[in-house]
C-alpha cells in the first residue's frame, strides 16, 4: 500500500476527506521525527507501534569488493517495534 492508498483507507473510514487525511498522517510524520530526532523520548501507540532513537557505537566492517576494512563511525538509528495487537493482526487473528 502506498501513501495515495493510505490516505484513501484513512479518509473512507474516518469519513473525512481525503485532503484533511492526508494533512493528519503528514503532521503525524513530522511530530514522530521531530520526537525521534530529540532522542530523549519514545513516541508509543500502545498495543501498535513504538518508535525510539538509539545509538550505534563505532564499529569496524569490511568493504565487500576489496576486504579492506573500514572504520564505521559511531551514529544514530531509529527502532520501531510492533505492538501486541500488530503482532496479532499478522498472525492473521
Amino acid at each position: 500500500m502506498n501513501r495515495t492508498a493510505l490516505v484513501t483507507a484513512l479518509a473512507d473510514r474516518a469519513e473525512v476527506t481525503r485532503k484533511d487525511a492526508d494533512a493528519v498522517l503528514a503532521a503525524f510524520a513530522e511530530v514522530v521525527g521531530d520526537i525521534v530526532a530529540k532522542g530523549d523520548e519514545k513516541v508509543a501507540l500502545p498495543g501498535f507501534l513504538t518508535f525510539e532513537r538509539t545509538h550505534r557505537a563505532a564499529r569496524t566492517a569490511r568493504n565487500p569488493q576489496t576486504g579492506a576494512p573500514i572504520q564505521i563511525p559511531a551514529g544514530y538509528s531509529v527502532k520501531v517495534s510492533a505492538g501486541s495487537r500488530l503482532k496479532e493482526a499478522a498472525k492473521g487473528k
